[in-house]
């Protein structure tokens, strides 16, 4: 048996998403009170008492979507109610129980498997006393709560526990391994409409993410777990971003902070472009952000199979990038064609190199060595009368790596010769597709390191000559 699935459904506006992010104690799925928010399924693997389920949020059923995609929304519905081992149907206290509600029953009758009853946003224990009303609609195991209240959680996941059949080895080995750390997190990051859910798709091998020509279909940050060669992997697949002017509700906004959110979770970005569309200010504000974060990035051309009737070529389109981007010119570039699964496993190996060459750590030689060719090769310009001084460097973190530069003043080194240097760091050092992380302090200060802090003192420098930075 595999971990048992825990699927709640009910129509729009009942507080599902609410429910699942009261039950994960995270913010996982949008809660906006306008319906049809959800539209792709969104999981979370709970572990409680030592029992594994995974918990499925879904789409509000009988919803007439505002892009038309009432179809896909109710397939996504479909596929989570015949995968899951338990269903809970969640009705609203509030308004009581509404034909809409009665239309989800009679589907849900029809199940050859349990059906818990959760009446929610039972905020009042006048409320608790009109639930039975609720039994009218279907006869079956119920429980109220009240998210906003925080009532009955507890009592809720006891009564999901019972219902769930019995736990076996199984469960607990696929529940363990699906918790433990992953070999990467990818965050699928781009504009509206560049076909980041059908590359999601692709990875998992089945219709995870709703895939329309409509822009916007993806709301929420969705985590899908996949495998690659015996390794997993989780795609944080994210909303197609718009300019903050252009965001025409909460929905979109709290989109774009997931996506936000999503860079900084994730160990290597995959920027997705579009093979038939120039960059644009949303491209460049990703990439911005991206950078901010000191990620590492790969930039993806998706739908390359339409290259040939733009005569495009991959030096064509490599040029354009490293011109619109020259902050960027260490990202790899990668051509793909999601619909088509071509060239997607190449993808995955490359943002496995590039997340290596992030953890990797120099010696404090190898590192001192390159940063002493390169400050005669092309000393710092002084600033009025004072010439910038160069001691010694240390490495004191990875992901990113992370370079503190001991110097005189560290005022006295203008940017330009800041991003020299970190030019030379990247081509002489194995970083050459990561960004790194360059901190310059005065000689005698201390370090934060990943492992703690340390004082470098200028008797640490590992040079013959302690004032090398002044040779001729």
């Amino acid at each position: 048996m595999s971990v048992p699935k825990v699927v709640i459904v009910g129509r729009p506006n009942v507080g599902k998403s609410s429910l699942l992010n009261w039950l994960s104690g995270k913010r996982i799925s949008i809660v906006e009170p306008t319906p049809g928010v959800t539209r792709d399924r969104v999981a979370y693997l709970m572990h409680v008492d030592n029992r594994y389920f995974e918990l499925v949020d879904t789409g509000g059923i009988g919803i007439v979507d505002s892009d038309a995609l009432s179809e896909d929304i109710e397939r996504q519905i479909q596929t989570a109610i015949d995968e899951a081992t338990l269903v809970l149907f969640v009705v609203d206290a509030m308004s009581g129980p509404m034909p809409l509600d009665t239309v989800v029953a009679q589907r849900l009758r029809k199940l050859n498997k349990p059906v818990l009853l959760v009446v929610n946003k039972c905020d009042t224990e006048k409320l608790e006393q009109e639930v039975a009303e609720f039994h009218r609609i279907l006869n079956t195991a119920m429980v109220w709560t009240s998210v906003t209240q925080n009532r009955h959680r507890n009592k809720l996941l006891d009564t999901v526990l019972n219902l769930l059949p019995t736990a076996d080895d199984t469960e607990a080995a696929v529940g363990s391994e699906l918790v433990a750390e992953p070999e990467l997190k990818l965050a699928i990051v781009g504009r509206r409409n560049v076909g980041k859910s059908t590359f999601i798709n692709a990875l998992a091998q089945s219709e995870r993410m709703i895939v329309s020509e409509i822009p916007g279909t993806t709301r929420d940050s969705v985590d899908v777990r996949f495998e690659l060669d015996g390794k997993a992997f989780i795609a944080i697949d994210t909303p197609g971003v718009r300019k903050k002017k252009s965001l025409e509700n909460d929905i979109e906004y709290y989109g774009l902070l997931r996506a936000m959110r999503s860079i900084r979770r994730a160990d290597v970005v995959l920027m997705f472009l579009a093979a038939n569309e120039t960059v644009s200010a949303v491209d460049k504000q990703l990439v911005h952000d991206i950078l901010e974060e000191f990620k590492p990035c790969i930039f993806v051309v998706n739908k390359w199979d339409l290259s040939a009737d733009l005569d495009m070529s991959t030096e064509s389109w490599t040029d354009y990038l490293l011109e619109t981007f020259p902050s960027t010119r260490h990202a790899p570039f990668a051509f793909i064609t999601a619909k088509d699964e071509r060239n997607i496993k190449k993808l995955i190996n490359l943002a496995q190199t590039i997340a290596k060459q992030a953890r990797l750590r120099v010696s404090t030689s190898r590192l001192n060595k390159v940063i002493r060719a390169a400050v005669l090769a092309n000393r710092p310009p002084m600033r009025a009368t004072k010439q910038p001084k160069v001691y010694y460097g240390t490495q004191v973190a990875t992901s990113p790596p992370t370079i503190v530069l001991k110097c005189n003043h560290p005022k006295l080194f203008d940017k330009s010769w800041q991003r020299y240097l970190l030019g030379v760091l990247q081509q002489e050092l194995p970083f050459k597709e990561v960004p790194i992380k360059l901190y310059l302090r005065p000689r005698g200060s201390t370090v934060v390191s990943h492992l703690g802090i340390e004082e470098l003192a200028e008797t640490d420098a590992i040079l013959n000559d302690e004032n090398w930075a002044e040779e001729e």
